[in-house]
């Protein structure tokens, strides 16, 4: 297996910046036993049957891309310089780990400040190229200054081409995020909107919320030709009691588990690993999904387009073939999909029988 084995061409116009109105709106391609089907997100329901069980992941997204400025007072005289900030962890002790631009301008100690009463001061730099900050708010008040102050963490491919602003406070969040620490939104989950969750409950759809907490780290390149050799990082996550045994009475009823998004489904092959059965859990996981992965929980999976030579374009070739992804990835190409965090989704349902 090599890093190549991923690649692919897309052309630069293809990236979406902003999502369809409605969410639901969205186009989808169905990958299964009869080849590729054009439909649309709120098309969902004909594609599944009841009895099914879509696995939600409701994490909440932080806003938690800050601008501030560092203030330094010298024997020449005094300065300033805009750094930017992305909240990344909390850490036992309190403090953060975070990325921040540019690094080389701050000296241990230093205070970055945000807003009025809203700062962080510098403690170091990690090994990974991280720092660790001092925030000066916590629990609510933190989260009041960030929702006050922050901007959504962006993937880099939107970033580079516009600066998030109000909209993407509500564009980049599920209609059912609920528990917060993620600095990335679960894409899949983008596509969903009252009226399809409606739909979908109407035709026999059950549903089963878990959370992962999706870091950075999904945006990581791969820098190794053999990606068995890549290091993933470890997401915070849970599988409640409750999830589990939905999980496993579906299971037991015949019906298909479907993933929304690869961090659901990264999640609960988790928590299948060690039994091949999808028991509680509640740690981080570094869970890596590549071809030769035995599935465990997941019997069809609901995902975006995803990046080239990326951990999650090999998760996608494991589920369902590397030669079948090249063909469904071709598929959306020559169709004129979206790709990416904002772009189009696809329902891929593996022939296993």
């Amino acid at each position: 297996m090599h890093l190549d084995d991923f690649d692919f061409d897309l052309p630069e116009d293809r990236i979406a910046t902003r999502p369809v109105r409605p969410r639901s709106a969205a186009r989808l391609l169905v990958a299964d036993a009869r080849g590729e089907t054009d439909a649309i997100v709120r098309d969902l329901p004909h594609f599944l049957r009841p009895g099914d069980r879509l696995i939600l992941n409701d994490t909440k997204v932080l806003p938690a891309r800050l601008f501030g400025l560092r203030h330094r007072q010298t024997a020449s005289g005094s300065g300033t310089a805009k750094i930017e900030v992305t909240l990344l962890e909390p850490q036992t002790d309190g403090t953060w780990t975070a990325l921040v631009k540019p690094l080389r301008k701050l000296a241990e100690g230093e205070e970055i400040v945000f807003a009025e009463g809203f700062a962080a001061r510098f403690l170091g730099r990690l090994e990974d190229g991280t720092a660790r900050l001092a925030v000066n708010q916590t629990g609510a008040a933190l989260q009041e200054a960030l929702e006050a102050s922050g901007a959504m963490p962006l993937p880099p491919y939107i970033a580079a081409k516009r600066p998030a602003d109000a909209q993407d406070k509500e564009d980049y969040q599920t209609v059912f995020a609920r528990r917060t620490g993620a600095v990335a939104a679960p894409t899949a989950s983008l596509h969903f909107d009252p009226p399809l969750l409606a739909a979908l409950a109407a035709h026999g759809i059950l549903f089963s919320h878990v959370t992962l907490h999706v870091g950075a780290g999904t945006f990581l390149p791969v820098k190794v030709e053999d990606p068995r050799q890549h290091k993933m990082h470890a997401e915070w996550g849970d599988v409640s009691d409750q999830a589990a045994e939905e999980i496993a009475a579906t299971q037991a009823a015949g019906g298909r588990i479907v993933p929304v998004g690869t961090t659901a489904l990264r999640l609960i092959e988790t928590a299948a690993r060690e039994t091949g059965t999808v028991r509680p859990w509640a740690a981080p996981t570094d869970i890596f999904i590549y071809p030769g992965f035995r599935f465990h929980a997941a019997d069809a999976l609901m995902t975006n387009f995803h990046l080239p030579k990326s951990t999650l374009m090999m998760l996608v070739s494991a589920f369902m073939g590397t030669a079948r992804m090249r063909r469904v990835y071709a598929h959306a190409i020559d169709t004129g999909y979206r790709f990416f965090s904002y772009g189009d989704a696809s329902l891929l349902i593996p022939d296993r029988d």
